[in-house]
């Protein structure tokens, strides 16, 4: 496969809200470069698992497993009826520990600890090793470890950035109107929760999957080192590898959305319900009110020609008005 061009790059620590408002991914070199838990990987993954095994409290976590037949992806069986892992629990150093022990050891299975929050599992590691780019109760930390492994193109629903402590980690993005490029698998069973393209970024088959190859035009990859940070906006596609025998990660989500707001991925899956039946003329009729009330292309209110006592559901959101339109919901939806 040809090389794939660079995420763009900076270095220090640059503005949150600019990046937000530009909706694009980029790489942050050296942004956690003073952190001692990075300091310590410079000298040895030795060093930095010893590290962070001091702040481990034996709170157990979820592990995912699989052989090694899979080659550190995880993913579908052939016949998707389940997946080619397992999960597994234990307390998390003896998981990091096991993680440790696989290094160099023929067949050995493909092992990753995800989204562990680091409150929990490792309390004080936070305090620590703080990231400049958050303010304080912005984001939770959460750290992931492993070895080599593979977590498919998927994309989340909150704003991320992900921070390499130890090993070395690969990002491909894509854009998220490549959806139709992706061969996204089912949306309501998945491996961790978000829907995950069916196509391995590592070696696709273009003969199987002929509309990946407009999906690779517009991806974008990059490569981080212990310090180094990307910035992936919510419902960007992934894909993740951990590229050495032993790799630390620590990852933040947050959403902006207000409180009021509510569950737009749900919404969605009503509309593939309620909508996607239709015929193409009446699919065309919603597409404009949905233009109109939801998308709002030239950022014009729908509502704007009323007094805002008139506006009813489209009124500016508060606890009020999420009950009211979660009440409003109820009877719509208990009609059908």
């Amino acid at each position: 496969m040809t090389p794939l061009p660079p995420l763009p790059e900076c270095e220090g620590v640059p503005d949150l809200a600019a990046l937000a408002d530009r909706y694009e991914p980029i790489v942050i070199r050296g942004l956690a470069r003073d952190w001692p838990a990075v300091e310590a990987a410079r000298r040895s993954d030795a060093e930095a698992f010893d590290y962070m095994l001091g702040f481990d409290r034996g709170v157990p976590v979820d592990a995912f497993v699989g052989p090694a037949e899979i080659g550190g992806r995880f993913f579908y069986r052939p016949d998707m009826s389940g997946f080619n892992f397992e999960r597994k629990k234990g307390r998390f150093g003896d998981v990091a520990r096991f993680i440790r022990e696989l290094e160099g050891r023929e067949g050995a299975p493909a092992a990753y600890v995800g989204a562990a929050p680091v409150a929990e599992v490792l309390p004080g590691f936070e305090a620590a090793n703080r990231l400049a780019l958050l303010d304080s109760g912005k984001a939770a930390p959460r750290i992931w470890i492993g070895n080599e492994t593979v977590v498919s193109t998927h994309f989340d629903l909150s704003d991320n950035i992900a921070v390499a402590v130890a090993g070395r980690r690969r990002f491909t993005l894509f854009p998220p109107d490549q959806a139709p490029n992706l061969y996204v698998g089912p949306l309501d069973f998945t491996m961790a929760g978000q829907p995950a393209s069916l196509v391995p970024v590592r070696d696709p088959d273009l003969a199987a999957f002929p509309l990946f190859a407009g999906a690779l035009a517009q991806a974008r990859t990059a490569e981080l080192e212990p310090g180094d940070a990307i910035y992936i906006p919510a419902l960007w596609w992934h894909n993740v590898e951990a590229l050495k025998p032993l790799n630390i990660l620590v990852n933040y989500w947050w959403d902006d959305m207000p409180a009021e707001s509510g569950a737009a991925f749900e919404a969605m899956i009503h509309a593939v319900l309620a909508v996607a039946p239709l015929g193409a003329r009446r699919r065309q009729a919603w597409r404009g009110l949905f233009d109109h009330y939801v998308f709002r292309a030239d950022e014009r209110h729908p509502a704007e020609h009323l007094r805002p006592e008139h506006r009813g559901i489209l009124g500016e959101p508060n606890p009020a008005l999420r009950e009211r339109i979660r009440q409003f919901l109820l009877r719509g939806l208990g009609r059908r």
